[in-house]
């Protein structure tokens, strides 16, 4: 590691840290000052900080993973993710900081029922604490990624410094802290990401060679529209407009709302977001599809584009600057998601906790380590480190949750304790299921429909049954009878126009989204040396040699290590002496036996061999972890990419230490009058790692 990217990695965190603890000379130490800021923060700074909260290491990492993945389609979901935080900012946010203010709440589920501690609160903050740590742990596993790929450190290591971190966050200054800290951050992130942004759009060759580049690959990645959706283009579209609209149901980011003073407070930070906001979108869009680009391994992470790209592209001074942010702000963000799930707690699930600042502080540390847990357990199930999947299932999980009860309520319609607990249950179940069933990829519907349409429904049933009547939307009236045709085809024209042109001009090709049916495959096998060298192994003895892919100077950049092979070569040294030696056959020498063994992780292979005489004999020992019959085979039957890969990709299982042992048992059995002596054997070993470079293509 570049001891100047070190350097610059501690300078800019050390920015950072210095202005979360600045806050600390204006804190006061009360709940209300730790969890709110005392509602009189500047709108700037809040909209800074929510912009910092609210993109984190989703954006860095998540985001840039989902554009390499998807290519140009991924701009409907950041200009309907954009449209739809509009309206929240505008029409919801205007109801929650009014009635944040009016009724003294500080947390999200406390607003949506009609007292803090209701039992449809207690839900909500139970709700909250799962949604959010789950959020807090995609903000740690996206800082572990960052510390791997820039510094080479365990995921793990990264993880339990952002926990630190974190905590240390939480106790300087609480939410004021974060705050300050978010809007250093975002500057330093917009910052940041132009000057990536611009060695990225050289290094492809332009915005053309950028397209160019991504149409050589699959000419899906440059069309619109993506291919092979389950359920068609529009309910795709409003996913994400839903997903935007879910901005109003992360309690992290409405907590920087209920920082602000009064309703002209509120528009001047929406001003704010929007024009920091923007930008910073347009920027992670290029630099996700220059990553596919510039980065075509068929085992890479794509998560990991932007830090990769930073790596190979940007001075030592550049890339510590953009491990700092990403790092710097994935922390924030979790620190921000862990002081709402305490908000929660206290006011909602423990309101008797409440005006207790040392227990508060106690929480925090609970909940941190909860989320921290989450994230280390993640890195063993396969796909829990998926920043993007692990954000997805918390945002609109929290978004299904929330903002159907705050819809309504903004509405005027005032849902009691067994209304509100029926639509966040039917909104969790709908979110739950939707992803179990694995209907939420990119190919699929995100769970932003599932969830807020499970939970409308259920609360359109319900206002049905409820006796006396009251207006399903509080103050606005649905249409009458006679102009239902007329708001269905107003409906329903739209959706058929938009599913023709779906049909008729969607792209045929299934690479970029990896739909299940036939494929082929190509590539080959390559060989990288591990070790090699000549050892004496005597009599008896088992040589040890630690052996570590680190050291391997690659001549490419594909490290899918699917395989090691192992060679020993050994000649017989054994020699005879005496007057008896002389007789036919005395002097020939017994064989002796070298015995290897190759162990990386769970693998462990054992062979052994004999010197022949005179020359040099040799064998092999080898070991392979992918399936080589379908490679060798080259087609794949209704299987769909991701499986093909998981067949084929080693997912880095092959990178790490490996041990080889060498044991010799030399015989020599004396004759009469001729004495053999042989007290070793010199063996030459070659270690070498099996590479597979493949490439998937539709059938």
């Amino acid at each position: 590691m570049d001891i100047a990217v070190i350097l610059s990695f501690i300078f800019f965190m050390s920015i950072f840290a210095g202005v979360g603890l600045a806050s600390v000379r204006v804190k006061k130490d009360t709940t209300d000052d730790y969890l709110v800021a005392g509602r009189g923060m500047s709108p700037s700074l809040a909209a800074l900080s929510a912009v910092s909260t609210w993109n984190s290491g989703y954006m860095f990492i998540g985001f840039i993973g989902f554009t390499y993945t998807l290519g140009y389609p991924v701009a409907f979901l950041a200009f309907m993710s954009t449209i739809g935080q509009l309206v929240a900012w505008m029409w919801l946010y205007k109801f929650i900081q009014k009635e944040g203010n009016e009724r003294g709440v500080r947390s999200l589920s406390s607003l949506v029922a009609e007292k803090a501690g209701a039992p449809e609160a207690k839900l909500a903050g139970v709700l909250s604490v799962l949604f959010l740590s789950i959020y807090a742990a995609a903000q740690l596993t996206s800082g572990g990624k960052a510390l791997f790929v820039m510094m080479g450190w365990p995921e793990v290591i990264g993880i339990l410094i952002g926990f630190v971190l974190v905590v240390a966050y939480c106790y300087a200054g609480g939410i004021r802290a974060s705050i300050w800290t978010d809007a250093a951050q975002s500057c330093v992130m917009l910052v940041g990401s132009t000057i990536l942004c611009w060695i990225s759009i050289q290094e492809v060759g332009g915005l053309s060679g950028l397209k160019s580049g991504l149409n050589a690959q699959d000419p899906a990645l440059t069309n619109l529209l993506p291919p092979n959706l389950m359920f068609g283009l529009s309910l795709w579209i409003a996913a994400f407009f839903l997903g935007g609209l879910s901005v109003a149901g992360q309690p992290q980011v409405v907590s920087r709302v209920m920082t602000l003073g009064n309703d002209k407070d509120r528009k001047e930070a929406m001003i704010w977001f929007f024009v920091w906001q923007t930008p910073f979108i347009v920027l992670m869009l290029i630099i996700g599809l220059a990553s596919r680009v510039l980065f075509t391994e068929s085992d890479f992470d794509a998560e990991l584009g932007l830090p990769m790209m930073a790596m190979e592209t940007m001075p030592a001074i550049g890339v510590g600057m953009i491990l700092a942010s990403i790092f710097a702000a994935t922390m924030s963000t979790a620190d921000s998601q862990v002081l709402a799930c305490t908000a929660a707690i206290t006011d909602d699930i423990k309101p008797e906790w409440n005006q207790d600042h040392k227990t508060t502080k106690q929480v925090t540390i609970a909940v941190a380590a909860f989320a921290t847990l989450i994230s280390i357990g993640g890195l063993y199930v396969p796909g829990g480190d998926s920043v993007f999947q692990l954000v997805v299932f918390a945002v609109y999980g929290l978004g299904g949750v929330f903002v159907p009860l705050l819809i309504i309520r903004w509405a005027g319609y005032k849902p009691d304790t067994t209304h509100s607990i029926s639509m966040m249950v039917a909104a969790f179940s709908g979110v739950f299921l939707w992803t179990l069933l694995g209907y939420d990829g990119a190919d699929g519907i995100f769970p932003s429909v599932p969830g807020m349409g499970a939970a409308f429904t259920t609360h359109f049933v319900l206002n049905y049954i409820r006796s006396p009547k009251t207006a399903p939307l509080g103050r606005f009236n649905l249409p009458k009878k006679s102009q239902y045709g007329a708001v269905a085809a107003a409906i329903l024209i739209p959706f058929g126009v938009v599913e023709t042109i779906y049909f008729i001009a969607a792209p045929e090709s299934t690479e970029g989204i990896g739909g299940v049916g036939n494929y082929s495959i190509s590539g080959e096998i390559s060989y990288e040396i591990l070790g090699n060298s000549t050892e004496y192994v005597s009599d008896g003895e088992t040589l040890m040699i630690d052996l570590n892919t680190n050291n391997i100077e690659w001549s490419d950049v594909n490290r899918n290590v699917v395989g090691v092979v192992v060679t020993l070569t050994y000649s017989e040294d054994e020699t005879s002496s005496g007057a008896g030696c002389a007789a036919p056959g005395a002097s020939q020498p017994d064989p002796d036996t070298i015995t290897g063994t190759i162990t990386h992780d769970e693998f462990n292979v054992t062979e052994s061999g004999q010197n022949q005489g005179q020359g040099s004999s040799s064998h092999s020992l080898n070991a392979e972890w992918f399936n080589s019959t379908l490679f060798f085979s080259g087609n794949a039957t209704n299987m769909s990419e991701s499986e093909i890969e998981n067949e084929l990709d080693s997912k880095g299982a092959g990178l790490g230490l490996y041990f080889l042992e060498i044991n010799v048992e030399a015989e020599s059995n004396d004759g009469v009058g001729c004495t053999h002596t042989d007290n070793g054997e010199e063996v030459e070993y070659l270690v070498e790692v099996m590479l597979l470079d493949y490439e998937i293509t539709p059938a």
